[in-house]
């Protein structure tokens, strides 16, 4: 067995083994023999690598671990990073309490309930799409014909942004959430998009509509609660969050259904395996595969070392969400599974607010297509398929499909 080295400078995007769902080999490897261990990051920074689940757990809960991406030492996972330090922090870049008076102010819009609500309209969202791809006729290609604008559309009808704008704003989202893009591309992107939504809330101030973004303007900057600058960071993250991951859920679960046909003819057969089903998929895929950051602000003891105060962290949930101590089997993919508890969405009081939101989307896609279009097969060879393991969120750039 090779000893995992402290001063291994750790890739994001490393090459993968024989399946391309599966961590690269080199995580598997240092969850195998050491999992919390240092690695150094591109800029030589040495970090803590956590990868077990119940240690991931540990420190997404543990509120001597800041969020906070100003700190010195805050390990940021690409030289890109630096652009986005510049930014307006949101709450996700926040500790208690100020990281819960901020979400407080949006949390309404995203429960579960406000997101059973929505369900009629998110039904409607699929079925049109779907009306479309049958019109137009195979092939189709399921990222731009459908998985994308499924929580495009839903995102954009919450926070009041125009769809018709999409175009622009997903491109500046590719950009950003690119590994491999540069602090000045990265840096031109993140603006594009700031400036783009200073105009369109500046527009709701003078005219306000019954959506997010207004009453943030309304309820919460007008009476000194928020400051222009963090409405407008409050609406990137929502809208940049509130579309690329799920979007690639999507497609990138349609595409391991379709490589498992017994899995898939049972979801045809049974509909209330959906839920369950989409709870798989979220734990095996994980499509957040570029570490949670977290810096000590004391000496921790995790998983038998101790993490100083400075140290960064990373949190590495696809290993978490593979981890045998926590799941039998957890390299299968099995929409009977019943141990239950991924961390797909993170973990504590940062887990991802529109989770319920995202659930609801992938289960109606989900289950829409498999009834409308029961014959959907690849309509390319599956090596052909191209991989996005240079983005901070994975999944597949196209997926052409037939029926």
């Amino acid at each position: 067995m090779t000893q995992v080295s402290d001063t291994e400078v750790f890739d994001f995007a490393a090459e993968r083994g024989k399946c391309p769902y599966d961590p690269p080999p080199v995580f598997q490897r240092r969850m195998a023999e050491r999992p919390v261990s240092r690695i150094r990051l591109w800029n030589d920074q040495p970090v803590w690598m956590v990868m077990r689940h119940a240690d991931v757990r540990a420190v997404l809960t543990d509120e001597r671990f800041s969020a906070n991406n100003l700190a010195p030492g805050f390990p940021l996972i690409t030289p890109s990073g630096e652009a986005l330090t510049q930014d307006n922090p949101t709450f996700v870049r926040l500790d208690p309490p100020e990281h819960g008076r901020l979400r407080g102010m949006v949390n309404p819009d995203f429960t579960m309930k406000r997101a059973i609500a929505l369900r009629p309209q998110i039904q409607q969202i699929v079925d049109g799409l779907v009306d479309q791809m049958v019109a137009k006729g195979p092939p189709a290609e399921l990222v731009e014909d459908f998985a994308l604008p499924i929580p495009t559309q839903v995102i954009c009808l919450i926070l009041g942004v125009p769809y018709s704008d999409h175009d622009y704003f997903q491109s500046c989202t590719r950009v950003m959430t690119d590994v491999k893009a540069t602090e000045e591309e990265v840096g031109d992107a993140s603006q594009a998009l700031t400036d783009y939504l200073t105009g369109l809330i500046a527009r709701k101030a003078e005219e306000p509509g019954d959506d997010l973004l207004s009453k943030l303007v309304v309820e919460r900057e007008q009476r000194g609660e928020l400051s222009r600058d963090d409405v407008v960071a409050m609406a990137r993250l929502l809208l940049d969050a509130g579309h690329e991951t799920t979007a690639m859920m999507i497609s990138y679960g349609m595409l391991l259904l379709l490589r498992h046909p017994g899995q898939l003819a049972a979801l045809r057969a049974d509909e209330k395996l959906v839920p369950g089903a989409v709870e798989e998929l979220l734990r095996y895929l994980t499509v957040i595969h570029t570490g949670v950051p977290r810096l000590a602000t004391a000496d921790v003891e995790i998983g038998g070392e101790t993490i100083r105060a400075g140290e960064g962290v990373l949190c590495f949930l696809p290993t978490a969400n593979r981890d045998p101590g926590r799941f039998s089997d957890p390299d299968t993919f099995d929409i009977h599974r019943t141990d239950r508890g991924h961390m797909a969405f993170g973990f504590g009081v940062h887990q991802c607010i529109g989770q319920g939101l995202a659930r609801v989307e992938l289960q109606i896609a989900l289950a829409t297509l498999v009834r409308r279009l029961p014959e959907l097969a690849l309509a390319v060879p599956f090596e052909e398929l191209r991989f996005r393991h240079t983005m901070f969120v994975e999944g597949v750039y196209e997926l052409p499909v037939t029926w």
